[in-house]
């Protein structure tokens, strides 16, 4: 705080001229200056001084004796309290409202000052103690705070401190409590003088002492909480400062001084310019003044709290302020000066402001909306939306004033984007909830916040009643809505129209305009409302009837008789009429019954207004003679009880008047005659008598001929009653007075005519009881008969006509057959003994189980024609084990085969088939049907059949002709595995010709037949894929064959790079040659290699050489001879040699070779060899014996002579040829390894031995493959002899000669090996002798092997003596279930449900959870933790069935429940008892009981029951799907008529599947189901569980409900003021048990069963009783049964099972 001097409002004086005191006005406007001569100066706000006047001591008003002590002091803290001191003493506290005053604190010593603050505490100080009091003016409490070292000329009260100061030079600074805060000591400073007066800031944070020429200041540190001294003011020659002075805003400080002089001082802590539009000055660390430079207006902004002002923002359009303090928010209005202060933690500057509503400021902070009304202190509100568009939020304080309303504060705000909340900001309460079905994008409340417009995002817009709850859709393809200010006329554009609505009230009546563009605002100003349209570039207006307008207002404000003169100067139309009926209505409201009465003259009403205006001149004339409100008459308000159809209140209103006969009067009038007498008999009226024979005499006028019989009936002339009923055509209840009177019952004249109009109008049942009553049994059964009222019939047979019982008993059938009651027939015609009939029936209503039973009743085989319905019906529903034997007892078992066939259950089929059919009929009937399925493209199905049938090659045929080799070649491989090679190689050249190559290739290649590959590709032309295949799978040279082949095509350059490429041409020359390609082998070297060209012409020469005699082959010689000479025609052998010995000694070896060839083919054979060593070329000599000759034995002892070191090579050349040659080349192997036998050579021999393959010739390889053996363990080392035994072995075994192998092995002492040859053989017994007998290691291995052998055989039967739990997973493999339970329960229980729950695991996972439940059901549930999944996935599969609420699907629902029974006992008895878990499947045991028993009601119409159940299961939507859950709960109070809970459950199941369609189900209301058990959480479902049909239904009955406006959207709540359905009380929290039979909540009426926890509401367990006792329905009394089961027995009155 710093003081700057501003200017010097009074000059000082040459002497003393003392200030006695100042103050600024409240309102700052003036400021008042008293001097010591008592004349008081005002000054304006600038300092200028305006006025002047004396004053006078005034006369003592207060109190008995005037005050002659002097006044030192004053104070006017508050609005009728004045405390002021006196010399004597005292402090007293004067009243201006009641002229009195009174002592407050009083000691003997002077008061010199006084101090206030907020809460009025008062304080002085005495001369001589310095004695504080603490004083409250409010409860006139006081009390010493404490005593000051000198007297306290300086007392001020600031921010939490007293501060005190006086002539000792100190400042102190104390507490609340008294105790010393501070102390600030002048007193050795020889300047500073005693201090006088002080003064505090208006916020209490700044303090000013005075004193001799020096004002000093002291700032409150809030963070420090201590007081920080300011640099002084120091003003010399201003002498003692006698009085201060603080404006009320902070701005100013005035100072007096002893001289009389007043100086005034500008107080400020900061002063800025804020947007050059605003001036803010801090004068406190709690106060700004905010100044517009342009209108000179100020705002003082203040935080009450004391906070610190952090800083100041102007908003919206500059006329909104906006402070910040750590704890606080300051808004304001600058236009209004409406201020407010409320409670804000600090959000980080993230706020949002709204200012488009003029009385409220929105605050929008992190999804929470808060309200705050300028100049109130308080939140007016907070709610949670993430919406935050002014469009989305409508806010109404109090902007019309209305009759009998205060606090008018509402709110409508968008929860959701498809939810509407409204809010009561007064009271604090949800006024409703509006969910919608499309997204909302405008809103507004009306000014009175009784009705709600919004409009969606479909343009529809829509009307919202909030008192009603009403929601009505207006108009649709909206552009434009807005409400009329000051008024409830809505005005809106529907495309080429302005829709205007004057009377809201009336939604249907709508004024339209045409327009030619858009509405874009709406004006309202003297008296006139316009609606501006743009129209292209034009802007036009159209003025509103202001006339309709006006009418709503004054209906608003409650001016009938304003809204009457105007609805006067209206023609009569629908708008006008509308209008009419609301002013009725409202002024008989108002008891205005003029007005009403013109009012219904206007409407055309003409006997409402007589009515009215006779009611208006009794009420004048009452008010004419006795004054006051004639509407207040008795007269008055009994006729308008009347007008309202009150009557009994009209009589009220006499009777309190004891005006009898004016009621009377009225009854009769209004032909009332019953009340009349009725009134007349209670006051003992003397003309009751008259009264009733005028009132008899009327009815007799009137032909009201029942009405005069109920009459003589009261008078007890029953005869005469008689008489009139029957002559007013009533002759049952002329019959029912007969039969109540003995009298009447005797006279047969009275009874004939009875029973003939009883006859006549075919009353027959009520004129059976007639005769019966007379005895009369013959005619009361005709009757009975022909008024179909067989019961009495039956009845009334049983006694008098036994004989006729059957016969009614068949009738009554028959009739009810007629009415379609086919169940209820079903009993009639078995206790008639018509067994036909009841079957019919029976089937008719589909009581399939009691059909079946009936048939199994029949001795005869008449019924067997039934049968095959039944079965039929089992068999649609999926029940094959029910239908079968139904079928085969039908002798329909054709049928039965094509059901499990059609099913897919093949063995079943072929079992009953082999049962009752011939091998031969199963055989045909199985084709044909395979060959239908083959038709339908079922080839999977056909093949079964086949298969079962053992028809392998006709499934074989049937894949073949369908082109599916896949399949063809896998039951080849199955069933024909030796035709496998075959049949690869035929579909491979099938598929060649459909030049589906690729395909063709993968069968060549499984047929191992690559070469077929490799020429079907050679032949299309495809030469890469012809050279993969053969180097991928033709060995070693293939590729190169191949290659050499596609070069040849391709011929010249081409062919040269592509045998480049592959690094091949050098060889492809060298091939060509050799195989006498010489134009391709020259092409190639031309192109190439030309160097290789001289040897292509040798060998061209040779090869002519052999084929032509020598005069061909010079061309091709090398040699440089002469031309050849003509006698060279012969071939000169000599000749040739001498010439090549002349020219070419190097030849000479070529002449000798030609020469030997020559001797070749004159087969001299040693002459050929001696020529072939002489030109030392042996190897040609070989070549002739091997390959031209055959002559391997020559050959080979030539190589072993002259070229040893190729004679292996020689002998697999040998051996190979002999293979190729078949059993002759094979012959010769076997004398060639006899000769290497008898020459020694053991290891030759051996190795010849072993090359033998014929496989013409099994005993020959078996032959030469033992003396192999046998030759190598007698000559051969032992390693080698090993090595031979290893090779002969495997050759052995695939001979299947297994023993001989074994025996091998055993001479070389192979164990194991000669084991694996025994167990190949599947010799197992020898095997396992050699392991026991020669090496006990391998008992283990064998027994091993031999399982593992029946697991690859399948041979599962076997392996169940050797290996059980083998055996079982085998089964369990290879899907063979049935027998791997089978087997398993055979085992312990541990290993059973072992098997039992990987079963099951495999069914639910192919979504058979019904056939795991019968498993379960069959083999128990035991508590095993690692089953607890299966048992919630399979209950949870079950629970997503479609269509499973009817009774046909009880016995599921049954077993699951006695699953979940059994597996919470043995839970009870594990260690999870009381689990989690354990709870989680007590939740599923109730649920599924619940389903159950639904099932069970549903079958015997317990209709009510069924739908208390579904809506019991709601509060369990966190297992059971939501969505379809609320639907069955909504279908079945639907069907009941429970249309509230209808309504709701069904809307809940549309967000349901609109949540399930977008994915999410956040944006759900949950209002409708606040203070209930029904969870709000649930699990997504994965789909929606009804079909879009069915959607679709529920959505339009939804909406036609909606639109009806008939059913509130309220749960039904009973006594607890709870929903009926719910356990836990909304006010109490008290939890109710479940009933077992419908889980209502058990309130009263309760049957407790022996179980803890378990009770019944009595009602509902007796109806279940007698439902099963009358319809003896086994699923009723299997319900009852489980219920004795679980709840521990039934109650006394319970039900015995039978």
């Amino acid at each position: 705080m710093q003081l700057k001097h501003l200017k010097t409002l009074l000059t000082p004086q040459e002497g003393a001229a003392k200030v006695t005191c100042m103050t600024w006005a409240p309102n700052n406007g003036k400021f008042a200056v008293c001097t010591v001569d008592r004349v008081v100066l005002l000054y304006d706000e600038q300092g200028e001084k305006r006025d002047k006047f004396s004053t006078k001591p005034a006369e003592s008003k207060y109190g008995k004796k005037k005050c002659f002590c002097a006044l030192t002091c004053l104070l006017w803290p508050a609005e009728h309290a004045i405390v002021f001191g006196l010399a004597e003493g005292k402090v007293r506290l004067a009243n201006t409202k009641t002229n009195k005053s009174s002592t407050v604190y009083g000691t003997d010593s002077y008061v010199v000052s006084l101090t206030s603050k907020y809460c009025f505490w008062e304080g002085h100080a005495l001369r001589i103690s310095g004695t504080v009091p603490n004083t409250d003016i409010k409860s006139s409490q006081c009390g010493k705070l404490l005593t000051h070292p000198c007297p306290p000329y300086a007392l001020a009260w600031g921010t939490n401190s007293i501060i005190v100061a006086g002539c000792d030079k100190k400042i102190v600074a104390y507490g609340r409590e008294g105790h010393i805060q501070q102390t600030f000591d002048y007193s050795r400073d020889r300047s500073e003088k005693e201090f006088t007066v002080a003064a505090t800031s208006p916020s209490g944070q700044s303090v000013v002492i005075g004193s001799y020429d020096r004002l000093r200041v002291f700032n409150w540190g809030p963070r420090k909480g201590a007081w920080d001294e300011a640099s002084p003011k120091e003003i010399p020659n201003l002498y003692t400062i006698t009085a201060l002075a603080w404006k009320k805003d902070g701005s100013r400080l005035c100072a007096g001084t002893l001289c009389g002089g007043v100086e005034q001082f500008d107080c400020c802590l900061r002063r800025s310019i804020y947007k050059n539009k605003f001036e803010m000055t801090y004068v406190g660390l709690s106060q700004v003044i905010v100044k517009n430079l342009s209108t000179g207006m100020r705002v003082v902004l203040k935080s009450h709290y004391g906070y610190e002002i952090d800083e100041v923002k102007i908003m919206g359009k500059d006329r909104y302020l906006v402070g910040h303090t750590s704890d606080t928010l300051l808004l304001g209005d600058l236009t209004s000066n409406k201020l407010s202060e409320v409670a804000w933690q600090g959000s980080g500057g993230n706020e949002k402001f709204f200012f488009e509503n003029e009385t409220v400021c929105m605050i929008f902070n992190a999804g929470e909306l808060t309200l705050v009304e300028y100049g109130s202190n308080d939140i007016l509100g907070s709610v949670r939306t993430e919406f935050m568009n002014p469009h989305l939020i409508s806010v109404r304080l109090n902007e019309r004033k209305q009759r009998g309303v205060e606090g008018n504060k509402k709110l409508a705000y968008l929860i959701d984007i498809k939810t509407i909340a409204i809010v009561d900001l007064a009271g604090g309460y949800n006024l409703g909830t509006i969910n919608h079905d499309s997204k909302i994008d405008w809103l507004e409340l009306n000014e009175t916040g009784r009705k709600l417009l919004f409009r969606d995002k479909k343009l529809r817009l829509h009307l919202y009643d909030i008192e009603s709850s009403v929601k009505t859709t207006v108009l649709s393809f909206c552009s434009y809505v807005q409400w009329v200010p000051g008024s409830d006329v809505v005005v809106s554009q529907n495309r080429g129209n302005l829709c205007v609505w004057y009377n809201i009230d009336s939604p249907e009546r709508a004024t339209m305009f045409p327009l030619r563009g858009d509405v874009v605002d709406l004006e309202r100003s003297n008296g006139k409302t316009e609606v501006i349209v743009t129209e292209g570039v034009n802007t036009v207006s159209y003025t509103l009837d202001e006339g309709l307008i006006e009418f709503g207002t004054a209906i608003d404000d409650g001016d009938y008789y304003r809204a009457t003169a105007f609805l006067e100067t209206l023609e009569m139309s629908s708008e006008t009429e509308a209008m009419w009926k609301t002013l009725s209505k409202l002024s008989l409201e108002a008891r205005q019954l003029h007005i009403a009465e013109r009012c219904f003259a206007a409407l055309g009403d003409v006997s409402k207004a007589r009515f009215l205006n006779q009611t208006n001149r009794i009420a004048d004339q009452v008010s004419k003679e006795y004054g006051g409100d004639g509407t207040e008459f008795y007269q008055v308000k009994a006729r308008l009880a009347m007008l309202d159809k009150n009557y009994k209140l009209a009589e009220m209103y006499y009777m309190e008047q004891n005006a009898i006969d004016e009621v009377m009067e009225m009854y009769q009038e209004l032909h009332m005659w019953d009340d009349c007498i009725a009134v007349a008999e209670s006051k003992g009226h003397p003309e009751l008598d008259n009264l009733r024979h005028s009132y008899y005499q009327w009815l007799m006028e009137t032909n009201q001929d029942e009405k005069a019989g109920e009459v003589k009936e009261g008078e007890e002339d029953f005869t005469g009653a008689v008489s009139l009923y029957l002559k007013a055509g009533l002759p049952a209840k002329a019959a029912r007075l007969a039969m109540s009177r003995e009298e009447l019952v005797t006279n047969s004249d009275v009874i004939n005519r009875i029973a003939a109009a009883l006859i006549k109008g075919e009353f027959y049942e009520r004129a059976g009881d007639l005769f019966e009553k007379i005895r009369n049994n013959q005619r009361a059964l005709d009757c009975y008969r022909k008024g179909h009222a067989f019961r009495k019939a039956v009845e009334l047979a049983r006694v008098a006509f036994p004989a006729d019982v059957v016969k009614l008993e068949e009738a009554w059938g028959d009739y009810l057959v007629q009415q379609k009651q086919l169940d209820a027939a079903i009993n009639h015609y078995i206790e008639a003994g018509c067994s036909s009939k009841a079957i019919e029936a029976a089937i008719g209503a589909r009581q399939w189980k009691k059909a079946v039973h009936i048939l199994e009743l029949q001795e005869d085989r008449s019924g067997g024609k039934y049968y095959l319905k039944i079965a039929q019906y089992y068999a649609s529903i999926q029940e094959y084990e029910v239908a079968e034997p139904l079928f085969v007892k039908g002798d329909h078992i054709k049928d039965a085969i094509d059901m499990y066939t059609v099913a897919g259950r093949w063995e079943q089929a072929h079992k009953l088939a082999a049962k009752c059919m011939t091998p031969e009929d199963v055989s045909t009937l199985y084709v044909s049907r395979a060959q239908d399925l083959e038709g339908e493209g079922k080839y999977k199905e056909a093949e079964r059949l086949f298969a079962t049938v053992e028809e392998p090659d006709l499934a074989i045929t049937m894949y073949k002709k369908n082109k599916m080799f896949d399949d063809v070649i896998r039951l080849v491989a199955k069933h024909h595995p030796d035709l496998l090679s075959e049949t690869h190689l035929h579909l491979a050249k099938e598929l060649e010709t459909e030049s589906r190559f690729s395909e063709a290739e993968y069968h060549y290649m499984e047929g191992q037949e690559w070469k077929g590959a490799v020429n079907m590709y050679r032949v299309n032309n495809m030469w890469e894929e012809a050279y993969r295949v053969a180097k991928s799978h033709g060995g070693a040279s293939a590729h190169k064959q191949v290659a050499y082949l596609w070069a040849k095509s391709l011929g010249g350059e081409a062919a040269v790079k592509l045998l480049n490429k592959f690094g091949l041409l050098e060889t492809a020359i060298d091939f060509a040659a050799d195989n006498c390609a010489f134009d391709f082998a020259f092409e190639l070297a031309r192109l190439s290699t030309k160097n290789k060209i001289p040897e292509i012409h040798l060998k061209n020469a040779m090869m002519l050489e052999d084929e032509v005699p020598y005069i061909h082959t010079h061309t091709h010689t090398p040699l440089p001879t002469s031309p050849p000479n003509p006698s060279h025609t012969l071939i000169d052998w000599v000749g040739a040699q001498r010439v090549a010995e002349a020219n070419d000694p190097d030849s000479v070896s070529d002449v000798l070779v030609g020469q030997a060839k020559f001797c070749f083919e004159q087969k001299d054979f040693q002459k050929a060899e001696a020529f072939l060593l002489r030109a030392q070329r042996p190897e040609l000599a070989i070549k002739y014996y091997k390959v031209r000759l055959g002559m391997w034995s020559d050959a080979m002892r030539i190589c072993k002579e002259y070229l040893p070191n190729k004679l292996s090579v020689l002998q697999e050349e040998y051996e190979k040829e002999a293979t190729k040659k078949g059993s002759r080349g094979v012959e010769g192997m076997v004398e060639q390894a006899k000769e290497w036998e008898l020459s020694g050579e053991y290891a030759r021999a051996v190795e010849c031995y072993l090359k033998v393959k014929d496989s013409t010739n099994g005993p020959l390889m078996e032959k030469c493959w033992m003396k192999a053996a046998e030759l190598a363990i007698k000559f051969l080392t032992h390693e080698r002899a090993v090595d031979v035994i290893h090779s002969v072995g495997p050759r052995l075994t695939q001979l299947r000669k297994y023993s001989a192998a074994a025996e091998l092995y055993l001479n070389l002492d192979l164990i194991k090996e000669a084991i694996d040859a025994f167990i190949e053989g599947e010799e197992w017994n020898k095997a396992k002798r050699v392991a026991k007998e020669l090496d006990p290691r391998f008992e283990d291995y064998v027994d091993q092997r031999y399982k593992e052998h029946l697991k690859n055989q399948g041979k599962a039967d076997s392996l169940v003596g050797v290996d059980v739990m083998a055996a079982l997973d085998m089964y369990a493999e290879r899907g063979q279930w049935e027998k791997c339970i089978e087997t398993a329960s055979k085992q312990n229980y541990k290993i059973l449900h072992k098997y039992v729950a990987l079963y099951a695991t495999h069914l639910i996972k192919e979504g058979h959870a019904e056939k795991a439940l019968n498993l379960y059901a069959q083999h128990g549930a035991p508590a095993n933790l690692q089953n607890f999944n299966i048992y919630k996935r399979m209950f949870l599969d079950l629970l997503n069935l479609l269509g499973r609420d009817s009774a046909e699907s009880f016995r599921m629902w049954a077993d699951l429940r006695d699953v979940m029974l059994l597996l919470c006992e043995n839970l009870t008895k594990s260690s999870e008892a009381n689990s989690p878990a354990h709870e989680e499947f007590e939740q599923m045991l109730l649920i599924s009981h619940y389903y159950a028993t639904r099932s069970a009601a549903n079958g015997v119409d317990l209709v009510s029951v069924a739908a208390k159940l579904s809506i019991s299961l709601l509060r369990h939507t966190e297992l059971i799907p939501a969505d379809k859950a609320f639907y069955e709960a909504g279908m079945a109070a639907r069907a009941l008529g429970w249309e509230n809970m209808a309504f709701i459950f069904l809307n809940r199941f549309l967000d349901l599947s609109d949540g399930i369609e977008e994915g999410n189900l956040d944006t759900l209301d949950h209002s409708d189901f606040q203070d209930t058990d029904i969870p709000f959480e649930v699990p997504f479902p994965a789909k929606i569980h009804v079909t879009d049909a069915q959607r679709e239904e529920i959505r339009d009955w939804v909406l036609t409900v909606s639109m009806d406006q008939r059913v509130e959207q309220v749960l039904p709540k009973d006594e607890r003021d709870t929903y009926e359905a719910s356990l836990l009380a909304a006010n109490t929290g008290i939890r109710s048990l479940p009933c077992v039979i419908t889980g209502y909540p058990v309130l009263r009426n309760k049957i407790e069963f022996k179980g803890p926890g378990k009770a019944a509401n009595k009602d509902d367990w007796n109806k279940f009783i007698m439902a099963t006792k009358t319809t003896h329905s086994p699923e009723c009394q299997d319900v009852l049964k489980f219920v004795s089961q679980w709840c521990g027995g039934l109650p006394a009155s319970g039900f015995s099972f039978h």
